[in-house]
């Protein structure tokens, strides 16, 4: 499944066109291609990037607070620590959200759709053929992809006003699927 959602196809898949949004796979050796979207969270920190920024505060702030310790100014090393303490929750918080994702896969007649937000993970999925995708409440609102009782809210990661074309390549996709289906049964 990892080579499915790499933009870098590896050696048992390969790529066959350039969405927008999304990435067409091909597994060698067998008619069946997968359509899969991967939108992540714009993140200019990674967790391990986080944790050498705080850990480097930390020292920084400490080192400092001790100094001014010896000077004799005492109060300066528990507020340093109280200090300390908020921006590693702070951080916490945004770590917890770094890796938020939405991933859509169009494959054999399903798609299904994981929206990842810190630890918990939301999955559908949907036979293709009964999925309508529209915007919630306007053009610029979030995608929703809805059919057989479910629904699911997509395009959280994408500028607003990309969301429409995101719709339109997701529909274009199942339409083709749709197409291409019953022309590999025969």
């Amino acid at each position: 499944m990892s080579a499915i959602l790499s933009a870098r196809p590896t050696g048992h898949t390969r790529a066959r066109s350039a969405l927008r949004f999304g990435l067409e796979i091909e597994s060698l050796g067998s008619p069946t291609v997968s359509l899969t979207w991967r939108l992540k969270r714009n993140c200019s920190l990674a967790p391990s990037q986080l944790l050498g920024f705080y850990l480097l505060c930390c020292v920084l702030s400490l080192g400092i607070a001790a100094g001014f310790w010896v000077q004799g100014a005492t109060l300066v090393l528990p507020f340093a620590g109280i200090e300390l303490l908020a921006l590693g929750v702070a951080l916490m918080v945004y770590a917890s959200h770094a890796c938020d994702s939405e991933s859509i896969r169009l494959q054999g007649g399903r798609l299904t759709v994981e929206h990842a937000c810190g630890s918990r993970v939301d999955r559908v999925e949907f036979a293709s053929q009964w999925v309508r995708v529209e915007p919630e409440h306007g053009d610029r609102s979030l995608i929703e992809l809805s059919g057989q009782g479910q629904r699911i809210a997509v395009g959280r990661f994408v500028r607003p006003e990309l969301r429409r074309q995101l719709a339109d390549e997701i529909r274009s996709a199942l339409r083709q699927s749709h197409t291409v289906a019953p022309s590999l049964a025969i």
